[in-house]
């Protein structure tokens, strides 16, 4: 099981990076628009320039807290972190909104990480009984 975990872990910073060209993608097209509104000669310049730059300041910001933890879990479970066992499972339940990549990773997830297995891979050792 350790093997999925691992995999899971890179699908993950997979997911995580993928979203953070995304946001950069946004960057870049709100850009050369707001661009291309402000050289027009149209009066409506001055309200359609602060609306490009708030719709895009809030997908970057969507997809970069969306992605950052994406990409932290990630690394933790490839490390065998036991807090990234419980984070996972939080991210693989919200990622499964995103149909439909996030679905299968999301499912193939909550899988791995509810596995018996995995929660002994996680676990501390035992320390045997304490000295009396």
């Amino acid at each position: 099981m350790e093997t999925h975990v691992k995999v899971l872990g890179a699908l993950e910073i997979a997911m995580g990076v993928f979203m953070l060209l995304g946001a950069l993608m946004i960057v870049l097209v709100f850009g050369v628009a707001a661009d291309a509104v402000r050289v027009s000669d149209s009066p409506n310049t001055t309200i359609a320039l602060p609306i490009i730059g708030i719709t895009g300041m809030a997908l970057v910001t969507f997809l970069l807290t969306l992605s950052l933890p994406g990409i932290i879990v990630g690394i933790g479970l490839l490390g065998l972190r036991p807090w990234a066992r419980i984070a996972g499972i939080v991210l693989c339940i919200l990622g499964m909104t995103m149909i439909p990549f996030g679905t299968i990773i999301g499912a193939y997830g909550l899988w791995v990480l509810f596995s018996r297995d995995t929660e002994r891979l996680f676990a501390p050792p035992y320390a045997g009984p304490p000295p009396a």
